[in-house]
């Protein structure tokens, strides 16, 4: 299995060639999973939830770096869960799971931390889209940063997030900014 982390492109073949190629704008980087990673796992044990998982690879890759945490990705696209389904099965993890679905019908109560790669920014009008089969509006995009917003202000003090690619302004004010890296596309949030 150590070989498929190797590199981004190695881990890549996991995926059939339509998916390689937006790897680079909609996939997280390894190293990325593993700093976020580091930070979103405390203890051993802890839930992580990854919204708007795509093809999986922040879970996959989290949960090779982090055996004894548990990963979970909520992702509307149900091809997209059945690519992710697949790598975990090549790989053979048993800490990570996805979800069909979309996350404003979950209980965020069910996990202890979060990782947020601005998944909502297709619904801004002339960004780069997976695909079309799923609908995209600016009233969308305000909708699920407003849900999230509301979602993570009613978790418990001491919850943490990670973003990539995502303002401040979408993290509620109880949440503290600890850290940055990555040309601070990466952020390190918990909540006081």
């Amino acid at each position: 299995m150590d070989n498929w982390f190797s590199s981004d492109t190695q881990f890549h073949h996991l995926y059939p060639p339509s998916i390689q190629q937006l790897a680079r704008r909609h996939w997280t980087p390894l190293d990325v999973a593993q700093q976020a990673a580091q930070f979103l796992v405390p203890k051993d044990g802890v839930r992580v939830l990854d919204i708007g998982s795509g093809v999986g690879k922040f879970c996959l890759g989290a949960a090779y770096y982090k055996p004894n945490a548990f990963f979970y990705g909520v992702e509307q696209r149900k091809e997209l869960v059945e690519h992710a389904d697949a790598a975990k099965n090549v790989l053979g993890l048993s800490n990570v799971s996805f979800i069909h679905g979309n996350f404003t019908k979950l209980s965020l109560r069910r996990y202890d931390h979060f990782y947020f790669y601005n998944s909502f920014y297709e619904n801004v009008k002339g960004t780069p889209k997976i695909d079309y089969k799923v609908s995209f509006s600016e009233t969308l995009y305000n909708y699920y940063n407003r849900c999230l917003f509301k979602l993570l202000e009613e978790m418990p003090p001491g919850t943490r997030v990670v973003t990539r690619c995502s303002w401040e302004d979408k993290i509620p004010p109880s949440y503290r900014m600890v850290n940055s890296d990555f040309d601070s596309m990466l952020k390190f949030h918990i909540k006081v």
